[in-house]
């Protein structure tokens, strides 16, 4: 056994011991502290299965900036999992898809807060798309979800 196997192997033995599921898909969120919709939207992340770890700070301009979302795409939280950018309120299993797929793209979007959306749940349901966006700043629908 190499010294990467080894490392990885103890690395995978603290995750366990501190209650992280090692198979989890890590993912690292940029929120305000005042943003109670974004909080939901964590709890939707952990609930599918990501391990999620909040920095809340004073403004997701910096993060948004850090990992090249294109100013037309932004909304009031910016994730980053594997690689890839999540802003806003992606529901979970587009980025399980994205993370399956192992797409070349810079990551996924879904502009504004729009009410139905996870984290913005309501009994008004507005019709929106998760955008996938690219590292010279393209988009395409990645998947379109309707009004209810």
């Amino acid at each position: 056994m190499n010294r990467k196997m080894i490392r990885r192997e103890f690395v995978l033995a603290l995750l366990l011991a501190a209650g992280v599921n090692a198979a989890a898909p890590v993912m690292t969120v940029f929120k305000t502290k005042t943003c109670g919709c974004c909080g939901k939207w964590v709890e939707h992340a952990r609930a599918n299965g990501f391990t999620v770890t909040v920095n809340e700070v004073q403004s997701t301009a910096a993060a948004r900036r850090q990992y090249g979302v294109p100013d037309r795409l932004q909304s009031c939280h910016t994730a980053s999992v594997n690689g890839y950018t999540i802003e806003g309120h992606v529901p979970a299993p587009e980025i399980h898809r994205l993370l399956r797929e192992r797409s070349k793209s810079k990551g996924l979007a879904v502009p504004g807060m729009p009410m139905g959306s996870p984290g913005m749940e309501s009994a008004h349901h507005d019709a929106y798309s998760v955008l996938r966006f690219e590292h010279d700043g393209s988009t395409s629908v990645y998947r379109k979800y309707s009004a209810e």
